[in-house]
């Protein structure tokens, strides 16, 4: 009976609404100069067209088919399944900026080596053959042509090397040769040297307890854990983002999905109207709005699949290996369960392990490390600098005695040339007034030299193993400026200010992390608020939906307030499922801003691969 009454009065309605209009429009005049013309716009005067674009007025679009779910440049047929887990792990191994971090850590640790490279002793050595010929302008250099030849091969080897505890300096040496000459004075040709000397160097004040070559190994120390502390950061930043990009993308999924059930029950609540209409409950127009309902569902789903590839996209920029990664083509499916529990913490257990935790508090103490080297560094340098110097020389020598006979170098008999000398001093001493006593000729060459320097190069280095000839020397020296050491005292100024300035930072970086801290953990407590009161209203509105259907079966409601709950409906599952995504992000937030996102994902963060 009441079907009967609203069928019978809406078509009284709409009978005397069109009866209405067709009153209010007036009849045309004939026009006997009028042409009929199948367009209708031409029955409109010209002056009423001024400034509108009669551009295709009968369009009309009939086809209605959609174009196909798919996202540009990805094989939905290659379906990927991915978990968190996987996420990160593709991440930290594949990600450029990961990759870079890791190569400053090795780099910091080759500085490193080199550092300590300055406390390896070094041995040294060298060999060489020599000939030199010089002019000799006196009968004295010896030369027998007014020239001088000698020749030699001489070597040496060495060690040296600096004691780290005290700052000291060594160096031990041995050299060789065996020298020949053509120098007529020569007792001994050719003759052998060997030589073996010890030098020691000891700070006194400046360098003693610290230098310049302890502050680079020390530096250098700090850098390696600087840049460790460094990767760490990053591997955290880039874990934190794959968590917003894993959540993201799975939002953009099941909002896909939700998006395409409403399209769903659009069409069937149009087939639902459709039905009304023929038994008579609804109205013919009411169809339209029904059908304009399932255009607008199938504009968000479309909207959802952009959001979906742009999600993804995002995703794959974090774990791909390269542009040419073959995870650009597969269709990624997060599979993680999307219901995380926040974690029962309170702020001052999250500012504590934030505190303890966060990469740039270590980053901030690492920096006043290397600053209290600095400035014991530049204290050391301020003290004068006053060395105590020792080295002790043990020298060898021997040699093949010339007979006096005849010279090996050039044949020259020695006695004979020396007589020659001697008789022409007689000759000029009998010449003077008074005449001086004439000198003796020679009728051997005298053999001068000890034992113990005639022979070889077993002499020579017998001569040194029994310490015949040895030299010690011991002294101090120093190097006072006269005016102070102002550049020194400028960079000790210097230092200190700095530290100064790392001090303001780290209560500001405190400061900073409490503030990052509260806010993550307020965003954890809204976002658990939020996804209650989202499952609440998800709940009602399919309650009211679902009401709102059985009214309108039941000639109770109109079509338009079905649609607006079936709307409703759809916007509240979204909105729960953006809920959940929310909190699993403000939970990986949490753990970013305590330093907790290594730990709390199992994830160890290796220095190299």
């Amino acid at each position: 009976m009441n079907k009967q009454l609203f069928t019978i009065f809406a078509i009284l309605f709409f009978g005397i609404g069109a009866a209405r209009a067709q009153d209010a429009i007036p009849a045309p005049s004939p026009s006997p100069t009028a042409t009929p013309v199948a367009d209708d716009t031409q029955n409109v005067q010209p002056e009423n067209l001024q400034g509108v674009p009669a551009i295709a007025p009968n369009y009309q679009q009939n086809d209605t088919s959609l174009p196909d779910l798919g996202r540009v440049g990805v094989d939905m047929m290659e379906q990927k399944p991915l978990t968190l887990r996987e996420a990160i792990a593709l991440a930290l191994e594949n990600n450029k900026d990961i990759e870079v971090t890791r190569q400053n850590v090795r780099s910091a640790e080759f500085d490193l080596q080199a550092a300590n490279g300055f406390y390896e002793p070094r041995f040294t050595g060298q060999t060489y053959y020599e000939r030199a010929k010089t002019p000799v302008f006196s009968f004295f250099g010896g030369g027998p042509d007014g020239s001088l030849t000698t020749s030699g091969i001489g070597g040496n080897v060495g060690l040296t090397g600096n004691i780290r505890q005290t700052g000291s300096s060594f160096s031990v040496q041995t050299d060789s040769s065996r020298n020949v000459t053509n120098n007529l004075f020569s007792l001994v040709n050719p003759t052998f040297t060997q030589n073996l000397r010890f030098q020691f160097t000891q700070p006194i004040l400046r360098g003693r307890r610290f230098d310049q070559s302890r502050r680079t190994i020390e530096i250098a120390k700090r850098n390696l854990s600087l840049t460790d502390t460094q990767f760490r950061q990053r591997s955290i930043e880039i874990i934190a983002n794959v968590q917003r990009a894993y959540w993201d993308l799975t939002y953009a999924l099941r909002n896909l999905q939700v998006q395409r059930d409403s399209v769903k029950d659009a069409k069937d609540q149009l087939e639902h109207n459709r039905r009304l209409v023929e038994e008579g409950q609804l109205a013919p127009i009411d169809i339209v709005a029904a059908e304009t309902q399932v255009a607008n569902f199938e504009q968000a789903v479309y909207d959802a699949l952009n959001t979906v590839a742009q999600n993804e996209n995002t995703l794959k920029n974090l774990i791909a290996q390269s542009r040419n990664d073959a995870i650009w083509s597969a269709a990624i499916t997060p599979v993680d369960p999307v219901d995380l529990d926040a974690p029962a913490t309170t702020l001052p257990e999250a500012l504590q392990a934030a505190l303890e935790n966060r990469p740039e508090l270590k980053i901030n103490q690492t920096q006043k490390d290397i600053n209290a080297l600095d400035q014991r560094f530049f204290r050391e340098q301020t003290k004068p600098q006053i060395d105590l110097i020792a080295n002790y020389t043990l020298t060898g020598a021997a040699g093949t005695f010339n007979s006096g006979a005849v010279n090996p170098i050039g044949g020259i008999n020695t006695t004979q040339t020396l007589n020659t000398v001697i008789g022409r001093v007689n000759t000029l001493s009998a010449q003077v007034n008074p005449p001086l006593p004439p000198l003796p000729t020679l009728t051997t060459t005298p053999q001068t030299l000890p034992d113990n320097l005639i022979g070889g190069y077993g002499s020579a280095l017998g001569n040194l193993l029994t310490n015949r000839y040895p030299t010690f020397r011991v002294g101090v020296q120093f190097n006072l400026p006269l005016f102070g050491d102002k550049t020194t005292k400028a960079q000790l100024g210097k230092s200190l200010v700095e530290g100064e300035k790392l001090n303001t930072q780290r209560a500001q970086l405190e400061q900073n992390i409490q503030v990052d801290v509260r806010n993550a953990l307020q965003f954890v407590r809204t976002a658990e608020a939020r996804l209650r009161s989202a499952a609440i209203s998800r709940e009602n509105s399919v309650k009211q939906y679902e009401s709102e259907q059985r009214k309108l079966d039941e000639g109770q409601s109109d079509i338009y307030k079905v649609l607006e709950r079936q709307t409703a409906l759809t916007t509240a599952r979204s909105n729960e499922l953006r809920a959940q995504t929310e909190l699993n992000k403000a939970i990986a937030d949490l753990q970013r801003a305590t330093g907790n996102s290594l730990k709390a994902n199992n994830v160890e963060a290796r220095l190299r691969k």
